[in-house]
């Protein structure tokens, strides 16, 4: 009872009027990174769209499928959508100094493990959607990867 009321007033006169201000401010890098992966999800499908309209090859279709599987832990591909994340590195060095925020690394890695179960869960959500789809007509199968892909970017 005696630290509640010194308690709160601390809240409400040094860290609610700033709260919007700081999460507007780390929510900058976290979006980016965030439409990093969605940016590269939609190029590796495109490609795969793009290959299967020049080839024609289901088995090729198959690997490329495959591979973009493998796409949430190929480091060098997820690389860029880490490095918007890493910016925080310096937003978090003034809030370690003005709030008493610790562990910076740890809270940059869990963005970026989220990046990578989000792409996890894309991957994974394109396949299972597309899989059906693998028997059907050659002619049709780039326009449904396309309409997959769409569906999963929703």
């Amino acid at each position: 009872a005696s630290v509640s009321e010194p308690a709160q007033k601390c809240c409400t006169e040094n860290i609610q009027p700033f709260l919007t201000s700081i999460l507007e401010e780390l929510m900058g890098p976290v979006s980016s990174g965030f439409t990093e992966v969605r940016s590269l999800f939609d190029k590796e499908v495109n490609e795969i769209i793009q290959d299967f309209q020049k080839t024609n090859d289901m088995t090729r279709l198959k690997e490329n499928v495959d591979q973009l599987m493998t796409l949430p832990y190929n480091s060098v591909k997820m690389e860029p959508c880490y490095l918007k994340v890493n910016k925080l590195q310096e937003l978090l060095q003034d809030l370690k100094s003005r709030f008493k925020v610790y562990h910076i690394d740890f809270m940059i890695q869990r963005t970026q493990n989220f990046m990578q179960e989000l792409m996890e869960n894309a991957v994974y959500t394109f396949e299972q959607l597309f899989s059906p789809s693998r028997q059907a007509d050659s002619a049709k199968v780039a326009t449904t990867i396309e309409k997959v892909k769409l569906r999963v970017l929703k």
